[in-house]
């Protein structure tokens, strides 16, 4: 999906500028140096500086060079109460200057001539314990300018207490256990809890522990909080990891992925599934595409000869797909594509999806099934703001036809994914359900999460994107190395969910790859090939990241995707490999 920067604008203007909540009792500015009278003391900014015209008030203001490259972000980070309502303002002027808090709303003014007040106000999650605000202005718009900058409400912490421990790391990690580690929180301690969400699942005195009696293969997050007699710390920033004992799907540790367009022409010819390049890992047969929209009931048809001149007998493609399977390639179906609406909207289209796809791997011996929804297949309705319990048809639906056709095949079920970046990452800023925009942002976020135990790989389309921003709080483009980079170092790390309150938490890394396009009409976001491998080489070793520091861990991923194709305008889709 394609959004310019006027698109983009448009969905900003279509965020709610305020939240329900009742005004904070003993609101103060939270902020240090918020009119920038004592130069950059206390922000972090990309591209600032402080000058002394023009300003609002005092002696100094902020001014943010935005260039092509750079949005000129400034930052602060203060710590708040969970559950608490803040009010958040700031004078700007120049070209499309931003407002927010990272993770939840934020507001913007295109042009402002003279000092203008942007305002908005934002509620604590249940667990968070501190918050950063941002100005930032647009690429290419030249430099703005801000002064006054407020957040009103209670301060964060309790009098006396420690203060927050550093952020935890992972050790050593086995089938039922997890090693963490972490610098020691300021003032006096008596010790240290280890939260994964709102439970407490060690207490130390020490720097360390080793969380014990886990499942394998399972994803958990903890935070770490320091406490003494006054009371608890702040909690520290948030860690994922994953035991071992992990199902082996027969898939080598760098695997290529294709879509063979086995069911049209593209209008640039048809390939023979013996023709198949050998490179392929997987090869996902695309597509397979629902009878109406809502029915559930999905058909694989063969490329009819009409179209597809050269294609060959249903005996000699089962044959090919057989010879692939004995080289060790997976051959999966791919459901949905940019034309294959599928909303499973009621129980009867999700026992429709599971017959009519059992039928189809059935039919051909198919080793699993790739979820390639894009469109209005999904969505949130409003209100559905937990990615953890979501109550939306479609999104609950499909999860439990996942969950079905699982539990059918066994273990070494392939199970992939091909979402857009609108439906994944985009969900750092907005959430569907959260209202106030497009329903559909982040809508894939609880699927991942609900089948991540079972999922085989997921590889998100990094292209028909618009600037996404990443974990540095940067918007990113599509294109080149830097938005591989960070849209699939959002995966391995995790991030919070809109102004959810709630963090999504990373894959393993021999889950993740990223989506290219396979040639220049393929779509929008093509990426030349040294620049592609630039990326693997920053994803995979850390190395030639142009800048960007890698938030998701050891550099290190088992294996990665090239996942591409648009219907209509290319043959082939590939993707790519570390």
């Amino acid at each position: 999906m394609k959004r310019s920067l006027p698109a983009v604008v448009a969905i900003l203007a279509m965020i709610a500028a305020a939240l329900a909540g009742a005004t904070p009792a003993a609101a103060a500015n939270l902020l240090t140096n918020p009119g920038f009278e004592s130069g950059l003391s206390g922000w972090t900014c990309s591209a600032g500086s402080v000058v002394s015209s023009p300003v609002r008030s005092g002696s100094g203001a902020l001014a943010g060079a935005a260039s092509s490259s750079d949005t000129a972000q400034c930052t602060q980070t203060v710590p708040v109460v969970p559950n608490t309502t803040y009010a958040v303002s700031a004078w700007v002027r120049g070209n499309y200057v931003y407002l927010g808090i990272t993770g939840g709303p934020q507001t913007w003014t295109p042009s402002a001539t003279a000092y203008t007040q942007l305002s908005l106000s934002f509620t604590s999650g249940a667990n968070q314990t501190s918050a950063q605000l941002f100005l930032h202005g647009w690429y290419g718009q030249g430099t703005y300018h801000a002064d006054d900058v407020s957040l009103d409400g209670p301060g964060g912490g309790t009098p006396g207490a420690p203060g927050t421990p550093g952020n935890p790391t992972v050790g050593a990690v086995t089938n039922t256990s997890i090693a963490l580690s972490w610098a020691a929180a300021g003032g006096t301690v008596s010790g240290y809890r280890v939260y994964e969400g709102n439970t407490v699942r060690a207490t130390v005195t020490g720097t360390s522990a080793t969380l014990t009696g886990l499942t394998a293969c399972s994803s958990h997050t903890y935070a770490v909080a320091a406490f003494n007699g006054a009371g608890e710390s702040p909690r520290s920033a948030e860690v994922s990891a994953t035991t071992t004992g992990c199902v082996n799907t027969g898939l080598p540790r760098h695997a290529l992925i294709g879509y063979l367009h086995a069911s049209f022409a593209n209008g640039s010819g048809y390939l023979r599934m013996a023709d198949v390049p050998p490179a392929w890992d997987i090869i996902n047969l695309a597509f397979g595409e629902p009878t109406s929209v809502t029915s559930g009931d999905i058909r694989f048809n063969r490329c009819p000869v009409a179209e597809c001149p050269n294609v060959e007998s249903d005996a000699d493609f089962l044959a090919a797909i057989r010879a692939k399977q004995a080289q060790g390639k997976k051959v999966l179906i791919s459901i949905g594509g940019q034309n294959g609406q599928v909303q499973l909207t009621t129980t009867a289209a999700r026992d429709a999806f599971v017959r009519s796809v059992s039928a189809i791997i059935d039919r051909w011996g198919l080793d699993g099934l790739d979820i390639d929804f894009e469109g209005h297949s999904l969505f949130l309705n409003p209100g559905d703001t937990d990615f953890r319990n979501p109550t939306t048809p479609v999104i609950v639906n499909l999860i439990s036809a996942l969950r079905s056709l699982k539990a059918r095949y066994g273990a070494r079920f392939v199970l992939t994914m091909a979402p857009e970046t609108f439906f994944v990452q985009v969900g750092y800023q907005f959430y569907g359900g959260a209202g106030g925009g497009d329903n559909r942002t982040g809508s894939y976020l609880p699927v991942i999460h609900a089948m991540r135990a079972d999922l085989t790989v997921l590889h998100v389309q990094d292209y028909n994107s618009g600037p996404v921003m990443g974990l540095d709080n940067q918007f990113h483009f599509m294109g080149g190395a830097d938005f591989h980079i960070a849209m699939t170092d959002m995966v391995k790390a995790g991030f919070t969910v809109a102004n959810t309150g709630l963090r999504f938490p990373g894959l393993r890394e021999d889950q993740i790859a990223f989506g290219v396009p396979a040639a220049v009409p393929a779509g929008n976001g093509f990426t030349a090939p040294a620049a592609v491998q630039s990326a693997l080489n920053c994803l995979a070793r850390g190395q030639s990241c142009g800048g960007y520091t890698l938030r998701g861990g050891r550099p290190s991923l088992r294996r990665s995707s090239l996942g591409t194709r648009k219907r209509k305008i290319t043959t082939l889709g590939v993707s790519g490999r570390i």
